[in-house]
Formats: structure tokens, sequence, C-alpha cells
């Protein structure tokens, strides 16, 4: 096992008077294996954390690096976690037949080899399904949750692109299964004002058409996995504060699809993020990113001028404002 160490960001700067936050260590990249399966975490760690470490498990197109743009907004408040579990990122490939139990002890494992006893989880898309799934399987190791861009059903726009998409992809025509991919991320633009809307599709497009043979291997099948074994299952849910948020145009997972994520959970907090759809991290990072901080530090929601007002939805009732 090695642990290969990579500089950190620099804390933000702040013109506010008081003391700064305490800046992140190195980060440290450990290599682990579960199973016979070999993949890679990332952890950054807070000296003086102002909260529990943070394990942020991604969308299926992201990786362990995907979130160094929010460290500059989270690492100073306590330890990251970022992992390319089996199957994604550069970890080992995962047959589809390995079903979301396995990712979800996985993510145990990891926490287990790097000794973290518990942690605020956030899933963001796919992160969720895996992330909900720890949850119910490790409750003794979940703080706080946030879900983002989530659900508990496969959405409609899904099931119908895979067989398309696996189809494209095993013909080779990458360009059009970038297409199709950004279709489905990404919101219309005539449905609402999305921040940085045709900046994200380009980096999407651009990101999808030069993924490697290994990476499109990984993705056909991911979607295999998701389609065969499903992403919920009604186990009991551990009562830990929970936020489930959106963007208020995602076309994907829906408002109210994180409505009946937020309603399977006990008392689960929802609201969506304004003028952003279902790359609501991406297009709006700084606010996603203050939204994930102020709720695992426990701090007010209320009248965020990005956010719509928080709700606690009800299972088979209307929204109930917080």
């Amino acid at each position: 096992m090695r642990t290969a160490v990579i500089a950190a960001q620099d804390p933000p700067r702040t013109g506010r008077s008081g003391s700064l936050p305490s800046a992140p260590e190195r980060a440290e990249e450990r290599e682990l294996a579960f199973e016979g399966f070999a993949y890679t975490c990332r952890v950054v760690r807070q000296r003086e954390p102002r909260t529990a470490p943070l394990l942020l498990l991604g969308g299926s197109s992201q990786n362990r690096y995907s979130w160094q743009s929010h460290e500059k907004w989270l690492a100073p408040l306590c330890t990251m976690i970022t992992v390319d579990l089996p199957g994604y990122g550069t970890s080992d490939f995962l047959p589809a037949g390995y079903d979301i139990d396995f990712l979800a002890d996985a993510v145990q494992h990891t926490l287990t080899e790097i000794g973290v006893p518990e942690v605020n989880l956030f899933g963001g898309c796919f992160g969720e399904v895996v992330g909900l799934r720890f949850a119910q399987r490790h409750p003794e190791s979940v703080r706080r949750i946030v879900f983002a861009a989530a659900a508990i059903r496969l959405p409609d726009l899904y099931q119908e692109a895979v067989p398309r998409l696996s189809q494209t992809l095993a013909r080779g025509d990458i360009e059009q299964a970038a297409d199709g991919l950004v279709r489905l991320f990404m919101s219309d633009p005539e449905a609402g004002k999305v921040r940085r809307h045709a900046a994200v599709a380009r980096l999407l497009q651009h990101q999808f058409v030069n993924q490697t043979p290994d990476e499109i291997r990984k993705a056909v099948e991911h979607n295999t996995r998701l389609v065969t074994h499903g992403c919920y299952r009604p186990l009991p849910v551990p009562a830990v504060p929970a936020l489930v948020f959106t963007g208020e145009y995602d076309t994907l997972c829906t408002p109210q699809m994180g409505r009946e994520l937020a309603a399977a959970m006990p008392g689960a907090l929802f609201t969506t993020v304004r003028e952003a759809d279902h790359l609501v991290t991406v297009e709006r990072r700084q606010e996603s990113a203050e939204l994930i901080a102020r709720f695992c530090t426990d701090r007010p929601l209320d009248d965020l001028p990005y956010c719509t007002p928080v709700e606690v939805p009800r299972a088979g009732s209307s929204p109930t404002p917080a």
C-alpha cells in the first residue's frame, strides 16, 4: 500500500475580522484493495476541523479530483475524502454483477482503512445511490447526510437513453454519444436561466469526447449495473440531519424526485438552487459548497439568496415549509 502526497490548494482569503480558518494539510492518496479490486482514495486533512470529515461521492463521470475546485471553501472547515471506487475513475474495472451493496461496503472499507469512524456524507447524482446504501448498511458511520441532484428511482430519461448510448458507444461513435450525454445531463436552454450553461455544456462535451477506452468500458458497465440492480432499496435510513438539494431546472433528477428522496429520509430538508440544473455543483460551485458547509456546521439555511425556501417533504403529502 503506497501513499502519494500532492499539494493541496491554498485556503481562501477573507476580509473579515477574526481568525482565519486553519490551512489544510497536503493531500494524501491511498491505494487500497477491496475484495480483490484495487482502488484509490484522496484525503485532504484539516488539523483543526470544525466538523466531522466530509466524504464526497460524485457522479459516474466524476472522479476523486472532481472536487478540487470546492476545496478552497470546504477544506478549511474539515478533512475532505474523495474516492475512485472499484469500477470508476482510475480504479480497477468492476463487472456489472457487483451491485450497489458491494460499492457501499467498499465505502465503509475506505473509512476503516484511513481511520475515520464517522463522516458527513455528500452524494451527488450516482454518488447518492451509493451513499444512501452506505448509510443504510453502515448507519454508525454517518453523522449528517447531504444529497444533490439525486432520486430514489431511475429517471425515465435515463432508462430510455441507456440502450441508445450503449449502442452508440459500441459502434465507436463517441461524438454522437457525447451529444446524447450532454442533452441527458443538461436542461433545455429554453427551460430557464442556468448559470454558465454554455460553458458547462462545452466542458461536458470535451470530457465525454476525450474518454479513454478504459473509461468508456467502465461507463457502459456502470449503466448496465444501474439498470440491472436498480438504485434504491427501502431499508431504514439513519435518523441523522439530512438535506437534499438540486437545481431548480434539473430535468434528469427533477425537484419533485428530490422531494421524494427527502421524504424517504427521517426529517430531511429540501431546497432547490436557483439558476441551475442537474449540474448544480458545477454551475454554482461556490453556492453549492457554501450550502454543504453551512449544513455540516449547523448554520441556518433560511433566506439564502440562491435557494428557494427550505421544505420538509413528507411521503404522500404536499411540501411543508421548514
